[in-house]
């Protein structure tokens, strides 16, 4: 495997950190990687992920978020929209580079966008989406209850949804913004195959929007759902199923080409 650090810049000028992983007999065909909410661009799914595809000699491409990793930005400025253009730019980039067979595979608030950009890029070979949240905002009133929202858009600070103590500065501008934005509309205009994994006892996002997500996808899909896992796909058993079968889910749709 051959990795390259590598920036782009978003549509305001931001630096996006991202890396390029390649087989040694590279081909046309690249996996754009995309992370979850305060995370970054080497979690443990996307170097797993990584290790599976370039084995397989497909490329890909993980890349920060806006104010997450090592991209630039402010986190509590974060907004969809922001993120939206950031994968634009980043789908832009790998084109430019060669890589015209292109999926996409986004781990739950990166899932969220992976199905927004998806709607706008029928060339896509595949999609795949690891416990997506195609309404955030639902998600983060179950979790945070109405007393949350509320001392959220009175404060702009959240809790820590990864575990931590300390609260975290993030405008009220960015519940708006994943408000404006209709992912389960924007998966009924998806071409390209999706495969969705889920844990059923995911403990975030609610599986009736799992259902709903997979009935308004309407081309090639398919739902894999392992009963014992959860949002973080904890148990080794479940992340090594989940790993594997969005990399050979990638890897049927994915057409073989020349190598060099």
């Amino acid at each position: 495997m051959k990795e390259t650090s590598l920036t782009f810049q978003d549509g305001a000028n931001h630096i996006v950190s991202a890396i390029l992983a390649e087989p040694a007999r590279t081909s046309a065909r690249a996996v754009i990687l995309c992370h979850g909410f305060l995370s970054n661009k080497d979690s443990r799914t996307n170097l797993r992920l990584t290790e599976l595809q370039v084995a397989r000699g497909i490329s890909t491409l993980r890349f920060d978020w806006f104010g997450m990793g090592e991209s630039e930005g402010e986190f509590g400025r974060l907004t969809v929209s922001t993120c939206c253009d950031q994968l634009e730019r980043a789908i832009s980039l790998m084109r430019e580079r060669g890589y015209h067979e292109l999926g996409l595979i986004g781990s739950s608030f990166g899932g969220l966008l992976v199905i927004l950009a998806a709607q706008r890029h029928p060339e896509l070979r595949a999609v795949g989406l690891k416990c997506p949240v195609p309404d955030f905002p639902e998600m983060l009133e179950r979790e945070f209850g109405r007393a949350g929202i509320e001392e959220w858009q009175r404060t702009n600070y959240i809790p820590d949804v990864t575990g931590g103590t300390a609260p975290i500065a993030l405008d009220f501008a960015f519940y708006e913004s994943c408000q404006a934005v209709d992912a389960y509309a924007a998966a009924r205009n998806v071409k390209a195959p999706v495969l969705i994994v889920h844990g059923e006892q995911d403990e975030l996002v609610p599986f009736h929007q799992i259902e709903r997500l997979e009935e308004a996808l309407p081309g090639d899909k398919e739902l894999v759902l392992l009963p014992e896992a959860d949002h973080q796909f904890g148990r080794p058993e479940d992340f090594r199923r989940m790993t594997v079968q969005l990399a050979d889910w990638m890897q049927s749709h994915l057409p073989t080409t020349n190598q060099s």
